[in-house]
Parts: structure tokens; sequence; C-alpha cells
């Protein structure tokens, strides 16, 4: 019997030991499987950014290690991503892409370029602007804290006041990056400097009792039952959040404001990429990551020369019927949104009716198109307003997804700065875009997947997201969603918007155009509102590259659907095609042509 039991425990301390030696095998070599080292890959990623597991939400309660801990954004850390991004890419080059499966090729594929892209472009990681109008620290650290940061309980809020008074950390990282981007010769757009400074003096000028990040948190503790929070217990938090703020946030924002008062002078003007170091060399590296094709700058300027050519043609012709022949197409559409019928009233009432109305539009069309899509997210979309402190430099809308573990659904926000700037013809095609069938159908879908490496469910690539979001204005429009000829002219708007970004983009960018040159375009060509049209220029010229994905990408798809078409006649279906290109997330768009010419090839054999 104690031969046994010596056998059994020598064999159980055997297996402990084999099974340890797996686990640091898969965590330090080249993993046996290659579906280990898809996970580890997501799996260091992620365990090294608190804010993007607090985001995503997809460990439970227990497993809550980081959310009273702010991501490093110091430069060190963006080189150890750096030299991680080469070791991930050359083991994932030691597997045998032939021996797998049809579906790990494809996963295979996708994390090849997209680790093949970021290492190709290590050598522009100082060619952008940490504080900017857009999706600069400043903005973007308070959004992430009042929208996504959860307080459900006492420990919860105690790790949001923990991140408040590391604030000044994740400052001081951020200035080290911005002393080594000056150092480098490259400095921000004046016209950056001067609105961020404006932004972040009213941020931290303002009363710590009306700031977002104590008025957030005061309203999430006031939802928590008496039960889980007496009243002794949140007053108490909320006196040390207001102490935060007045100790750590606001004299970070201070320093930051110092630092740009004292760069102001020294910035060159409102340029585009051209004029940073390399800044050639770094556009043609943009255009490539963000259209995921081989399209030179002056090819996209060329399609987008012809495009805005055509959908001209069809904005005259229902201008005209409208009886508007005098002017630009953009001084005519501005004639329409003007409008008594097509304007909000500039009141708290105007724009509750406003998010009231999406949130109509959005229920509309989920009713109605159930022969498009046999697959369909279980997450939820909502509409809300754009946080008041960042409306001013913020685009006209955008989407935030829903997190992994239900808690909070998709997220269409809307700028409400100015009602006079959301037109009610332009309503239907915004909600199809952002909502639904638009990114919450693509984003939602593809966190959804089951089957596939996590890091598939969450590796966005803008030309498919973007193209399918502008995809789906068509499709609606294509299903009667838009067939009010307004309804239309809106639609037409916004892909004339879209096709006019591929102009200024590279304008600015490649051809040199000024800042004033690009606004004057695309106020001619769109009729959009003036301040949507500066926001607008003056966020590609912090996101070079970026616009020139949504057109992109939508007619790649255009065109797999009418080559799909085309090519299986009566056998073609909508609603396979769609469940097709969305059922396996965000790809590069040659992946996804080789997935559509693969399904064609299999349906025609049927």
């Amino acid at each position: 019997m104690r031969t046994l039991i010596r056998w059994t425990a020598w064999l159980l301390l055997a297996s402990l030991l084999a099974l340890a030696a797996l686990v640091l095998h898969t965590v330090y070599a080249r993993p046996l499987k290659i579906d280990w080292f898809f996970e580890r890959v997501f799996i260091e990623y992620a365990v090294d950014d608190p804010e993007l597991l607090s985001s995503m939400r997809m460990l439970p309660p227990w497993a809550d290690w980081f959310s009273d801990d702010l991501t490093d954004r110091s430069p060190a850390r963006q080189q150890a991503l750096q030299a991680k991004l080469r070791d991930d890419l050359a083991t994932l080059r030691e597997y045998d892409r032939e021996a797998l499966d049809e579906g790990r090729k494809l996963s295979y594929d996708m994390l090849e370029y997209f680790l093949a892209s970021q290492a190709e472009g290590e050598r522009f990681a100082l060619h952008d602007y940490p504080l900017n109008q857009m999706f600069g620290v400043q903005s973007q650290l308070p959004t992430f804290l009042a929208t996504q940061h959860p307080v459900a309980s006492e420990g919860e809020a105690r790790d949001y006041l923990a991140r408040l008074r590391k604030i000044p950390v994740a400052a001081g990282q951020v200035m080290e990056g911005l002393e080594a981007r000056e150092d480098a010769g490259i400095l921000p757009p004046t016209f950056v400097v001067e609105k961020v400074l404006a932004e972040m003096r009213l941020f931290a000028d303002a009363p710590a009792a009306e700031n977002i990040l104590y008025t957030s948190f005061r309203e999430k503790l006031a939802k928590l039952p008496e039960a889980e929070m007496d009243a002794t217990t949140r007053e108490a938090l909320l006196a040390e959040a207001q102490t935060a703020i007045v100790e750590a946030v606001q004299p970070a924002y201070r320093r930051y404001i110092a630092h740009y008062e004292a760069l102001l002078p020294r910035t060159t003007g409102n340029h585009g990429v051209w004029a940073l170091p390399d800044g050639a060399a770094f556009y043609a590296w943009q255009v490539k990551q963000n259209t995921t094709t081989d399209m030179t700058p002056a090819e996209i300027h060329a399609m987008g020369v012809s495009e805005v050519a055509r959908i001209e043609a069809e904005m005259d012709a229902i201008l005209v019927a409208e009886g508007l022949v005098e002017g630009s197409i953009g001084e005519r559409v501005q004639q329409i949104a003007a409008r008594p019928d097509q304007i909000y009233p500039d009141t708290d009432e105007g724009r509750a009716a406003i998010l009231a109305d999406f949130d109509k539009i959005i229920r509309e069309i989920d009713a109605g198109i159930g022969d498009l899509f046999n697959v369909r997210p279980s997450a939820g979309v909502k509409v809300e307003r754009i946080p008041v402190f960042r409306e001013q430099t913020s685009a006209g809308a955008y989407y935030n997804a829903p997190a992994f573990d239900g808690s909070r659904p998709g997220v269409f926000y809307l700028n409400l700065r100015n009602t006079a700037e959301v037109a009610r013809f332009g309503m239907r095609t915004l909600a199809y875009h952002e909502a639904i069938p638009g990114h919450h159908f693509q984003i939602a879908l593809q966190q959804e997947m089951t089957g596939v490496p996590t890091f598939r469910k969450i590796l966005p690539f803008t030309a498919f997201s973007e193209g399918w979001a502008l995809y789906a204005e068509r499709l609606a429009w294509e299903q009667g969603f838009q067939s009010q000829p307004l309804d239309n002219l809106g639609r037409l708007q916004a892909e004339m918007f879209r096709a006019v970004r591929l102009v200024v983009d590279t304008g600015m960018h490649d051809q040199r155009w000024t800042r004033e040159e690009a606004i004057a375009y695309m106020r001619d060509k769109t009729g959009m509102p003036e301040t949507d049209v500066v926001a607008e220029i003056e966020r590609y010229l912090v996101m070079p590259g970026q616009a020139l994905a949504y057109k992109v990408g939508m007619n790649r798809i255009l065109a797999m659907r009418e080559k799909a078409r085309s090519a299986l006649g009566p056998k073609f279906d909508a609603r396979a095609f769609h469940d097709l290109v969305l059922g396996g997330g965000s790809m590069p768009m040659a992946l996804l042509e080789r997935r559509v010419d693969a399904w064609i090839g299999e349906q025609a054999a049927k």
C-alpha cells in the first residue's frame, strides 16, 4: 500500500511539474499550439493596459486587480510594446501556416498583417500629437473615467478615487513623450495648441464640484441603493473626489497648460504631415494602414475627385427639383439645412427631442431589416449626448462599443453643441451609420463571435469598420428607408462628405493644401455647417489617412457584393453575403476579398 501511495504521489508530482513546464513554455517560449499563442498575444497586451480591461469588462469582478490603475503612457512602455510586436511577429512566422485549417489560416493572416503593419510603422512612433483636440489624453482620460469606469460598489468607487490620484503620474509620462517629440522636430499645428489650451483652461479652472470627474461620480453614487452605500459613506467619497481633483487633477492640467503655452510660439502654422521629418513616408504608411490597400495618395486623390463629380450630379438633381438652381452644391444644401422645418430649437427640450427622434429612427430600421441579416447582435444600442466639456472640438458623432459582460450597451454619441448643426434630412443616414445596421451591427457582432481567438473580437481595421458603416447607409437607402428626396439628399451629402475626405486628406498631407483651402473645398461641396467643416478638417490634420478608410472600404465592399451578385445570379443571397462579411470580424480588405471569392466558389458549386 505504501508503495502504491508513493508511486501515486510521484505521478501526481510529475504531472504537476509537467503542467508547470507546459505553462512556462507557453508563457516564455513558442507555445506548442498556435491557439495558445493567439491567446497569449492578447492576454499580454491586455494585462498591460488597465484602462482597456476596464473598458472591455471581460473579467469577472473577483478578478479585478486593475481598476485602481491607469495605463502606462511613458516612452519606455511604447518602446517595450514595439519590441514585443517584433518578437510576436517572429514567433508567429515560426508556425507552419500551411498545416493550419482555414479558420486558423485566417486568424494567422489577420494577426500577421496587423503585427507587420505596426512593426513597419515603428520609425513613426513619435509622429503624433498626444495632446490634441480630437483624441488627446487631456480629454480621453476624463471621458474614460466618467463614462467607462464602473461605480457599482464602494470598492469600485475607491478604485475611481485611486485613478484620480494617479493622473499626475500619467501627465508626467505624457510630458516625457511631448519632450521626445519636440526634440525630434515633431510639433503640432498651431491651431491644435490653441484649441487644446482653451479646452484645458476651462477644465482646470472650473470649480471641482462642477468638473465632469466629480459630477459623473456623484451621479453614479446616487444610483447605488442605500443598502449598498449609506449617505455618510457617499458624502465622504464625494469629498475625497473633490480633494483629488483640486490636489491632483487640476495641478496636472496646469502642467500641461504651461507646457503648451511655452510651445505655442514655436509652432509653424497649420500644416499637413508633409512638414514633419520623414513626413512623406509617414503619410504613405498611414494611407496603407488605414485603407489596408496598396493605393497611393495620388490614386486616392484622383478617386476622390471622380466620386465628388458623380455624387455632385445626383445631389444637383434633387436640389433642382426642390427649386434650388443657383449657387454651389454646398450653398444650396445649406439653404435647405437652414429652413425652419429642418431645425430643432436650440434648447434643452430641442436636444431631448433630437435624441428621442434618433432613437425612434434606430428602432424603426432595427425592426425592418430582417430580410437582410440572418445573424444580429444581442447587445443593445442607445443614443447619448457627447459630454459637454469636449463637444466644442469633437466630431459630430461617434460610436462606443458595448462592454463584453453586457453591463454597458453600444452607445451612439451625438454632438449637440448647436442644434442647428443637426438638420432633420441628415438624421436617418447618421443613425444608420453609427448604430443600425452600421457600427453597432459590425462591432457588436465582432465582439460576440465564438470559436475565434480573442484578438479577433477586438482588432480594428479602419477600412473594414468604416467601409461597412458607409455601406450600411447605402443599404438602408436600397431598402427604402430614405425614400423621401430630402432623406436621400442627406445620404448623398454623407457620401459626398466621405468622397471629399479623399480629396482634402491627400490634399493637405500629400499635395500641401492649406487648412483654409481644405475648409473651403469641403464647405462648397458638402453644404455642411461651418463649425462641422472646421472640426472635420482639423481632425484630418491630427489623424492623417484615417478619413480615407470610409470611401475606400465602402467601394471595396460594394465591388465584392456586385461581383458575387454577377457570378451567382439567382443563387446570390444578400443575407448570406452580409453574414459572411460580418461573420469573420474586422479584417484587411485583401483578406475579405479572398474570403468572398472562396464563398462565391462554394455557392456556385451548389
